[in-house]
């Protein structure tokens, strides 16, 4: 089994397979980031076994086969390509689903062991930063982008889905609604001052610049009147950070507006309604200590 550099395609004899599996995940339940996520990561491993000369029909109809060039791929990950334990996993569950869609049982590869660390978040006094470099946006699509981040811990993929008529900040029901989330479940998040304020603001300056033009009915539009990708978005927000000498995703503001509920006390049952978690276990990781929690908890040893 070599262990060169894998090339960008895998040879003719696997597009069948893979084509044929691209096909039937566009027609799944999954995000737009879930699905590039597992044709990225099927089309590297086939590159893998093309590169490496194996015949996928033998990989496919010998189980045992198929466990050994399943270890020797995770090898491949682990000591050539340096993959982190996360991103091996992530490989090899895109990889199970693969062989699930062939009829295949559940691969017998263990999973990388990941370190019990709570999800990267923004300590208060990064939050306190990055919140100021918020309000000194001049520009309120920018400001509601944030805020609304910030304050409901949505997935990017998520703010990016919604529409005008998703988002109520009239009467005594101000809520944002969340039609397709994760697994295709519908939630309802409530929104608090800033973040309506904000809103409100875009939505007023919104109308105003399109007023009479034909436009998407996203809530989040570029110049052109289309609605923002999540690429877009996930740009403002790390630009607000670097404004203020911090590296911020729309990932790390979800996980600072979680860690912030859990740290606060709420019920996880809560926590895990408004994150969108189909599973407790998902928002218990938010528990888990900090590497700045080990770093004080060590310091205090002085």
């Amino acid at each position: 089994m070599t262990t060169q550099r894998l090339k960008t395609d895998p040879l003719e004899a696997y597009l069948d397979h893979h084509e044929r599996y691209l096909a039937w995940l566009k027609r799944q339940p999954f995000s737009d980031q879930t699905r590039r996520a597992y044709q990225t990561r099927t089309k590297h491993f086939l590159g893998f076994l093309a590169a490496s000369g194996e015949d996928i029909r033998a990989i496919i109809q010998n189980e045992s086969e198929r466990s050994f060039v399943l270890r020797e791929y995770k090898r491949h990950l682990k000591q050539v390509q340096k993959s982190s334990p996360a991103t091996v996993n992530a490989y090899l569950t895109a990889i199970d689903h693969f062989f699930q869609f062939n009829g295949l049982p559940s691969m017998k590869v263990t999973r990388e062991e990941l370190p019990q660390e709570a999800p990267k978040a923004l300590s208060k006094a990064e939050q306190k930063r990055y919140l100021r470099a918020v309000s000194s946006c001049r520009r309120s699509k920018d400001r509601a982008i944030a805020l609304l981040m910030f304050y409901t811990g949505m997935r990017i993929g998520e703010c990016a889905a919604l529409n005008e008529a998703d988002v109520s900040i009239a009467g005594r029901r101000n809520r944002v609604i969340i039609r397709n989330g994760k697994g295709d479940r519908y939630r309802e998040i409530p929104l608090n001052v800033e973040a309506r304020e904000a809103i409100r603001e875009w939505l007023r300056e919104r109308n105003q610049k399109f007023d009479g033009k034909k436009i998407d009915e996203a809530l989040f539009l570029n110049p052109q009147g289309k609605r923002l990708t999540t690429a877009s978005l996930d740009l403002i927000v790390r630009k607000i950070g670097q404004s203020c000498g911090l590296i911020v995703s729309a990932h790390i503001l979800r996980h600072t507006c979680l860690t912030n509920l859990v740290r606060n006390g709420n019920d996880l049952v809560v926590v895990a309604e408004i994150g969108g978690h189909k599973r407790l276990e998902t928002t218990r990781r938010y528990t888990l200590p900090t590497l700045s929690d080990k770093e004080r908890a060590l310091d205090g040893l002085v």
